[in-house]
């Protein structure tokens, strides 16, 4: 630590090198460090100085981080999420036993399977303040920092241990009360004139209907947040793709049924901690998760056979 004080004009530059990265731009940094932008820009002018390199790159178009201040984000912003947590940690009153739990998962996620078991889950876990990392876009990103992750396929590693939760399924999803509701589950719709749409979605699922979904009219929606899709879904705006580890509760209970069939990418989606955690807890939640996962394929599965689900609740839990 005493090398450290030496190697930086101060512990506050590293901290606003950090949130220049982490926010993208030195205003939106300045916003959160409840600094101005011109302040920002002198700091890490300072810090650029004392370590005698170019962190950032000024351009028209803004600053560019340069390949050492790359390295240096990637350095510091793995021991900052370390530290936060330490600190969440240590401020808790210790006297309640409280313990606070980061879950990092999609913001789908968290609307659509989480919350509506959330009374559930404080009584099980009285003792367990959690929070949520969420992730609208495409759910990847670093586990560091949080105490349970939702990945695909991330896998485990030195100091990181993946659960599997179910293979990635996707299905056509809309409401009950859709037009066009009387068509049976798990069937074909031969024409969709209102298709719900992520923007940027992986896989392409356009060819899940039939040959004449040409016959479909102007009118589809789209959107960049998954959590609407779903909730369009609900709404009876259309037919929309349902990611089965996101809507596994809403199928179970009715709220939305399959009018197609499932598809399998060849990805799993895991529950990812570290190996040996600093709460057990955690693989108590982790545990809880897994469960509420094999009752909700229990229930589809005594719903709609033909999906053929009963195999997926046996891989729920494998490393």
């Amino acid at each position: 630590m005493a090398r450290l004080r030496h190697l930086l004009p101060s512990l506050n530059a590293l901290v606003t090198f950090e949130a220049a990265v982490r926010c993208g731009t030195f205003a939106r940094a300045a916003k959160e460090l409840c600094v101005t932008g011109p302040a920002v820009s002198r700091t890490i002018g300072r810090l650029e100085a004392h370590l005698g390199i170019a962190l950032f790159r000024r351009t028209s178009a803004g600053a560019v981080l340069t390949e050492e201040g790359s390295a240096l984000f990637s350095g510091i912003s793995a021991s900052f999420n370390e530290i936060e947590k330490t600190l969440l940690r240590v401020r808790q009153p210790q006297r309640s036993g409280i313990q606070t739990v980061v879950l990092s998962a999609s913001s789908a996620f968290a609307t659509h399977w989480f919350m509506p078991r959330l009374a559930d889950f404080q009584e099980k876990f009285p003792k367990v303040d959690i929070r949520f990392q969420l992730i609208s876009g495409p759910l990847s990103g670093s586990v560091d920092g949080v105490d349970i992750a939702m990945r695909f396929d991330h896998g485990s590693g030195p100091r990181h241990v993946a659960r599997a939760v179910m293979p990635e399924l996707l299905v056509p999803i809309r409401a009950p009360h859709f037009r066009g509701a009387d068509a049976p589950a798990g069937a074909f719709l031969p024409a969709v004139d209102r298709i719900i749409n992520l923007s940027n979605a992986e896989p392409d699922w356009s060819g899940l209907f039939s040959d004449d979904r040409a016959e479909r009219k102007p009118g589809g929606l789209q959107f960049s947040d998954y959590t609407v899709v779903v909730q369009a879904a609900l709404l009876g705006q259309g037919v929309a793709l349902g990611w089965l580890n996101v809507v596994s509760y809403l199928l179970a209970r009715g709220e939305l049924v399959p009018v197609g069939p499932v598809m399998k990418t060849g990805r799993t989606c895991e529950l990812v901690t570290a190996r040996n955690p600093e709460m057990p807890v955690v693989f108590d939640i982790c545990s809880w998760m897994e469960t509420e996962f094999i009752a909700d394929m229990k229930r589809i599965d005594a719903q709609y056979p033909d999906l053929a689900l009963a195999s997926v609740k046996d891989a729920v839990g494998r490393r």
